[in-house]
């Protein structure tokens, strides 16, 4: 028999917040994250605004000498999965450590330490050959993004499985897929997984400058973000990390684990049509919608709420509606859907996980979050977008999707264990 996994823990780290409990609130709240880009001086580029991460490492227990060593994304993943660990209530340490493992999803890895340092060996890009001697000690495991995976592993002393997954925008999905797929074959009991991403750099944002693909609006940052309406000009960069605690359901139950959902259906596809350009009857994203359906046992009339990939740009939210319409049929005219990365922006390969931990959230409070700044919604989308309000809602199951560039398209269907056994 197939082991069902759940998930049982669960830690946040996103714009507006440093707590699983903010995060949520912020989103009940249909606040937004998004404002004048402040890590760096933003005024050469195109676009000006992102949601950044009010982090302060030394608050969150980290000592001087991991604050040194590991790249900004690498400290979000540790600090995410301390938090979930602790709000799985698993006493790790009486766990075989080699059936506990780790997946992290990450899409560009440690861009901020892998700038910072460049700058320097290069004096600033004015040295075609390097000079070696003045880079960290630690530039090596910033420039392989397995580090993250490996601090993750010593923070919660995991021997099992370890690997980080890069997709794109889908890695957060994909990571916690992969992580699923690793306890139903019996490769670990405990899988420590998420995503983490702290891309907001100048390297990132002189390259989404160059393709236009994130937003303009850098006079009104609050509401730069604009999912599904039709005056939207592209996404706005943002950061952050979630990690979770997943483990086998009977194992769970036995302990009285604090269930927050289901891991049922998981499926991934690729468009293989072009690096950033998306096609638009939204098929392959369709397709794996409905493998992850079919993987969950449940009928698309089964979900309750869908939580987009609502990047903000017009191919994806064109796509992506195409793609509901085609795989849920009529009952995607009925069904809520949302995208946080109004109110939190698109972290790249993070989001993905901070989606399933709002969708995991929605399940647990019977609350669809809203799409923020949607006020004059583009007529060629008709679905129900979940405009700038939360609403009330029975959620016992939620299918949560991503894209990527690659023409990456990723679905993972979470539900409540008793609705899938039925």
């Amino acid at each position: 028999m197939t082991r069902r996994v759940v998930i049982t823990g669960i830690g946040v780290l996103a714009p507006g917040g440093t707590s699983t409990k903010d995060f949520w609130a912020l989103l009940t709240d249909g606040r937004t994250a998004t404002r004048t880009l402040s890590l760096f001086d933003p005024s050469p580029y195109r676009s000006r605004i992102a949601a950044e991460v009010d982090f302060f490492p030394a608050e969150h227990g980290l000592l001087q000498q991991e604050i040194r060593r590991m790249d900004r994304a690498a400290q979000f993943a540790v600090v995410t999965a301390r938090e979930a660990a602790a709000d799985s209530g698993l006493e790790l340490e009486r766990i075989d450590p080699a059936r506990i493992g780790v997946t992290i999803g990450s899409a560009v890895g440690a861009t901020i330490s892998l700038e910072d340092e460049y700058r320097v060996v290069s004096d600033d890009g004015r040295l075609h050959l390097v000079d070696h001697h003045y880079a960290v000690p630690h530039l090596y495991s910033q420039l392989v993004p397995s580090s993250f995976a490996a601090e993750v592993a010593w923070t919660v002393g995991a021997e099992g499985p370890s690997a980080v997954v890069s997709t794109g925008c889908t890695s957060g999905i994909d990571a916690v897929g992969h992580a699923v797929e690793l306890i139903r074959e019996g490769s670990a009991d405990v899988m420590l997984t998420g995503a983490t991403e702290a891309p907001i750099s100048p390297i990132t944002v002189a390259c989404f400058d160059a393709i236009k693909a994130t937003s303009t609006y850098n006079d009104d940052p609050e509401h730069a973000s604009r999912p599904y309406d039709k005056t939207r000009t592209g996404f706005v960069l943002g950061e952050g990390a979630a990690g979770f605690v997943l483990e086998e359901l009977e194992s769970a139950r036995r302990r009285g684990a604090h269930i927050y959902a289901e891991i049922g259906g998981y499926a991934s596809r690729c468009n293989a049509y072009h690096m950033t350009g998306l096609r638009s009857d939204g098929a392959e994203m369709a397709e794996a919608i409905r493998v992850a359906l079919d993987e969950a046992r449940l009928d698309p009339t089964d979900i309750d709420y869908v939580n987009a990939h609502g990047s903000g740009t017009k191919q994806n939210d064109r796509h992506e509606t195409a793609a509901f319409k085609s795989s849920l049929g009529e009952h995607a005219y009925r069904v809520p859907v949302s995208s946080i990365k109004s109110m939190v922006g698109h972290s790249l390969g993070a989001i993905g996980s901070i989606e399933i931990a709002a969708s995991a959230l929605a399940m647990e409070h019977h609350v669809v979050p809203p799409t923020a700044n949607l006020h004059t919604p583009d007529p060629e989308l008709d679905l129900d977008y979940v405009p700038l309000n939360a609403r009330e809602h029975r959620t016992d199951s939620v299918l949560t999707v991503g894209s990527g560039f690659g023409g990456f398209q990723s679905a993972m269907v979470l539900t409540r264990p008793d609705r899938r056994a039925a």
